[in-house]
């Protein structure tokens, strides 16, 4: 039997399969995918929004680790907001990377995350550097020139940037509505050439409250990281949030709450991120 560790962790809910690697490669490139579609299977497999494979990054003189994430249908998404939290946190637990700064090679480029340990009670904060907001249309990508605000589309009015990933946003009223049939018709409209994740937004209090159906999951997840960059920076620029300077702005998911501020250009988003349990995947000779 071929026996493969895993370590289960999730950010706020939105939760993933870790297959550390640093040491030496555990999936091959060419079956990651495929691991990636059988193990997130909550009834048939671990169950998880997605696979994090951690090894060494091949940019040592700018990148401590790398992170590559493969999503349930088979798809590997640029980045993740939540999973690069949970990615350094099992870098950190393992003593392949120290608490403090840690830079990490992702698809959509190599970013820095600070990981702070309270020595009161152990609790880890991490912030991450999510770069520069992307609000161009041929950045996101979506069709057309100049930006992507307050188009109406399907009956709303939709608002997309990359965060990494690409995400439109709406603003609504009431939360307490079908997210995934709205969702479906804007992630895969034409004019997303690689989809879009979709976030529903409400704001109340100076805070945001929001839904996010993610692209390659297909489904609503707990908590989106780059969802919930992507809803504060655009609700700051149509004046929907007031703000100072870099002062945070708290989002609420379904599984909880992370901090999204801006600074020299740069968008920040501050979370946590926990351990579930650790396992091993006995496979058969013929694979998965």
């Amino acid at each position: 039997m071929n026996k493969i560790p895993f370590t289960k962790m999730h950010g706020n809910g939105n939760d993933f399969i870790v297959i550390d690697e640093f040491e030496r490669e555990l999936v091959s490139d060419q079956n990651k995918a495929d691991f990636s579609y059988r193990f997130c299977d909550r009834h048939f497999g671990i169950g998880a929004d997605g696979v994090l494979f951690l090894s060494k990054s091949s940019r040592t003189d700018f990148a401590d680790i790398k992170m590559r994430l493969f999503q349930p249908d088979r798809s590997e998404a640029e980045m993740c907001g939540n999973g690069i939290c949970c990615l350094v946190k099992h870098a950190c637990d393992k003593k392949y990377v120290l608490f403090g700064s840690v830079t990490v090679e992702t698809v959509a480029g190599i970013l820095t995350v600070k990981v702070i340990k309270n020595d009161k009670n152990g609790k880890i904060f991490i912030n991450v550097n999510m770069g520069k907001v992307k609000f161009g249309r041929k950045d996101i990508p979506a069709k057309g020139d100049g930006t992507f605000l307050e188009e109406k589309m399907h009956g709303y009015k939709v608002s997309a940037v990359n965060t990494g990933v690409p995400h439109s946003v709406i603003f609504v009223d009431n939360l307490d509505i079908p997210l995934k049939e709205i969702a479906q018709k804007i992630r895969f409209d034409p004019v997303f050439p690689e989809g879009s994740n979709v976030n529903l937004v409400l704001v109340k209090n100076n805070s945001l409250r929001i839904r996010t159906y993610e692209r390659g999951v297909e489904e609503e997840t707990l908590s989106c990281g780059t969802g919930s960059v992507a809803s504060v920076v655009i609700a700051r620029r149509l004046g929907k949030i007031e703000y100072k300077g870099s002062e945070k702005t708290l989002v609420k998911t379904n599984g909880g709450s992370l901090s999204i501020s801006e600074e020299n250009d740069c968008a920040y988003m501050e979370s946590t991120a926990k351990t579930v349990y650790n396992g091993t995947i006995e496979l058969s000779p013929a694979g998965f």
